[in-house]
């Protein structure tokens, strides 16, 4: 049996760029780009991970851009393209809408909230940016209080998306009443 090695081989990496470079069209390509970066990154840059030429990217981008996928920086040269999270959000949102009743989504939402209560009262506030994690006296207690940070962050976050899930259903599908 061979050993695990959470690096993946070169070989094993390319032949996956050359899957998705063979089954993916040059939108597609400079789409799963832009949703991957998390810095502000040129076209040029873009265009490099995509396999494409700089001006596809940009054409791309742009398009990107004017869809809300995508946000320019033009104050400098060049422009830079970050990915928009508020897009991210709002696709993981209307998911849930689709996927859920009202009823359901109000449901997750007390269940959520109940949570968060329970980390007010643990940590003696509202806001989990408060808490310090590395005033504990051993590593497994920091890692036990950053795991559970980390976790009230993410219901705070839960919240807001099903929050949103259900203004989408009571709007047939819109956030704002029609």
């Amino acid at each position: 049996m061979d050993e695990f090695s959470p690096i993946p081989s070169q070989e094993s990496i390319d032949d996956a760029r050359q899957r998705w470079q063979e089954g993916t069209d040059t939108f597609g390509r400079v789409y799963d780009v832009a949703l991957g970066i998390t810095t502000p990154t040129t076209s040029a840059e873009i265009a490099d991970i995509a396999d494409c030429s700089a001006n596809a990217a940009k054409k791309h981008l742009e398009r990107l851009t004017e869809m809300g996928i995508v946000r320019a920086t033009r104050e400098g040269r060049p422009v830079q393209y970050t990915r928009n999270d508020s897009y991210l959000e709002w696709q993981e949102a209307s998911r849930i809408a689709d996927e859920l009743s009202v009823e359901e989504i109000i449901e997750r939402v007390q269940a959520l909230e109940d949570e968060r209560e329970t980390y007010e009262e643990r940590f003696e506030t509202t806001d989990p940016t408060t808490v310090s994690v590395f005033n504990q006296g051993d590593h497994d207690a920091i890692h036990d209080r950053m795991t559970a940070i980390s976790n009230w962050h993410g219901i705070s976050r839960d919240i807001r998306l099903y929050e949103l899930a259900r203004q989408i259903v009571q709007n047939d599908g819109h956030l704002i009443p029609a």
